[in-house]
């Protein structure tokens, strides 16, 4: 049945707006986890936050979606992938329609809902990637999924767009409000998208895995021939992840690596840009929109390199790139090119590498196991990797002084090794794929299970 799926040479109707509901998804996601970025520009000096205060608010949703990737990602394999998806949604946009209420000087508060929205997104991150890589042919397979993480650099474009436009005006309480706005997906997906043709299979559902695959080939279920025997079942323990080391290896440390990096740019860089160039809150998430449309080119540009070179070398350019061009933006964030500043254009170039190879680190993390453990173990992938979402922002917050009130002495003075902190962090990451990488492209999920089930333990 799945050779219909795996051999299809264009995509049909359904499966784009499959593609395009996946996008939206993972837009007012991102949309809602990096908007706490730019509402700290507003509140800390006000509040007269410290650097570990500030800290505390960004960590709060890592650790958050440590927990909610693992949950949801196991929860995924054994109820199925577009339940999950629905409940994520809530968790996520809910969470943050409540940050509308956080009290004046509640830093607490709002770390406390923080948590809550980063345990929905982990959820959904680790759901739809797999969900969406389930109805894709074989050779279309990283380019779609690439592209729906694209949509990360454009949610953070989005809220760099409405703190720099909106949040003047409707304040930043109204920012968050605005999070409620992925609750009507709910219903689409509810009424709409079938559940993975993949998934069914394995849960003995011959039939309905026929008609979801019809729907996504727009083809009559009467054209797809049933199964000759009946479907073993065999339920999911999330324990069988440890039978995969070398996945474990490339997942979680590629994960770890590319999320304490990336994440510590996401939350900061607002607040650098005001302390490094002097500007507005406002000023600084303008800025910001430019680092998001770098980052958007960039995962494009690796959502097709991943299919022309393979993940592994791509990982590789990913990890390298990043490392040489943010260490360069430290030691160059006094020059400029007229009036405009090589911190800032280095920064673009940055976030193009940087965020632009989560084109590759997501899909991968995914396709690299077998598919009953597909969701648990990119869940466990990017929730080991959301300990980066800790000790990236947290790291920075050391290197410069976290019992310091937020003022320009404390950031400029200790940018240099902060980033080349970051830095680090990036090449470790080209090196764990260069050397733990196991190349999937061109290879169908079913044949992944294969190898996969054939040596588990022969990639240590």
């Amino acid at each position: 049945m799945l050779e219909y799926l795996e051999n299809q040479p264009r995509l049909t109707g359904n499966q784009g707006r499959l593609l395009f509901v996946a996008i939206l998804c993972n837009l007012l996601e991102f949309y809602d986890l990096f908007m706490v970025g730019f509402v700290l520009a507003f509140v800390a000096g006000p509040w007269k936050l410290t650097y570990g205060q500030s800290a505390i608010i960004l960590l709060s949703s890592g650790i958050g979606a440590i927990l909610g990737a693992g949950f949801w990602g196991w929860l995924a394999d054994r109820i199925g992938r577009r339940k999950v998806l629905v409940a994520t949604v809530i968790n996520f946009s809910v969470g943050t329609g409540i940050l509308a209420l956080t009290p004046e000087n509640g830093w607490v508060f709002l770390t406390v809902f923080r948590f809550f929205v980063g345990v929905g997104v982990g959820g959904l991150y680790c759901v739809v990637l797999p969900l969406v890589q389930e109805f894709m042919p074989d050779a279309k397979r990283g380019v779609a999924t690439g592209l729906v993480t694209a949509a990360v650099p454009v949610g953070l474009g989005l809220g760099a767009v409405l703190g720099a436009y909106v949040g003047p005006i409707v304040g930043w309480r109204g920012l968050f409000a605005l999070g409620l706005l992925p609750v009507p997906l709910i219903l689409l997906i509810r009424a709409w998208m079938p559940e993975s043709p993949h998934w069914l299979m394995r849960a003995g559902r011959a039939q309905d895995a026929r008609e979801s695959l019809a729907w996504a080939l727009e083809i009559s279920p009467q054209q797809i021939p049933l199964p000759g025997s009946e479907i073993e079942q065999r339920p999911v323990a999330w324990h069988e992840i440890f039978q995969y080391p070398r996945s474990i290896a490339v997942s979680w440390l590629g994960n770890l690596a590319a999320q304490t990096g990336v994440y510590a740019l996401y939350l900061w860089v607002p607040t650098l840009f005001m302390q490094v160039l002097k500007t507005s809150p406002a000023r600084a998430s303008y800025l910001v929109a430019y680092c998001s449309a770098g980052a958007f080119l960039g995962r494009i540009a690796f959502a097709f390199l991943s299919e022309a070179i393979g993940r592994r070398a791509s990982g590789v350019v990913y990890g390298f790139g990043s490392a040489v061009l943010v260490i360069l933006a430290a030691y160059m964030r006094n020059m400029f090119l007229g009036a405009v500043s090589v911190f800032w254009l280095l920064l673009i170039a940055t976030y193009f590498f940087a965020d632009g190879g989560f084109a590759v680190i997501g899909p991968y993390a995914a396709e690299v196991w077998p598919s009953r453990l597909r969701a648990s173990g990119m869940g466990s992938a990017y929730g080991f990797g959301g300990i980066g979402k800790i000790i990236g922002p947290l790291g920075l917050a050391l290197i410069v002084g976290s019992s310091d009130i937020i003022k320009p002495e404390a950031s400029v003075a200790k940018i240099v090794p902060a980033f080349i902190y970051l830095g680090v962090w990036f090449a470790l990451a080209g090196i764990v794929y260069g050397f733990f990488g196991i190349e999937t492209k061109g290879q169908s999920i079913r044949q992944i299970d294969y190898e996969l089930a054939a040596a588990p333990r022969d990639s240590t």
